[in-house]
């Protein structure tokens, strides 16, 4: 099984907003945090359902965390965030995630 970092932001106003730096343009939110794990594990699966159709694409492979790490963009991105892995199982995916 895999896993793919998700990011969190959280401000005094807003819900739990969760983004996953591989897989661009997937995002989604959650009242609490137990609530952004569940919303992002559907949404991971969602997005792979229709990605191969939607962006001609494959569905993207994550990296490691030490792989983003040296990636500016996930360094600003994650300042002041939370992180989570996110499982995603490739073997349930559908057949346009492979």
């Amino acid at each position: 099984m895999q896993h793919y970092i998700a990011v969190v932001h959280k401000d005094e106003t807003s819900c739990f907003g969760v983004f996953f730096p591989d897989v661009k343009g997937v995002f989604t939110a959650g009242d609490t945090l137990d609530d952004a794990f569940r919303q992002a594990r559907e949404v991971l699966e969602f997005a792979a359902e229709s990605w191969t159709e939607d962006t001609a694409s494959e569905f993207p492979e994550p990296r490691t965390i030490d792989e983003l790490r040296d990636d500016p963009e996930f360094i600003e991105a994650s300042k002041d965030a939370i992180l989570m892995a996110v499982p995603f199982d490739r073997a349930r995916a559908p057949m346009g995630a492979e």
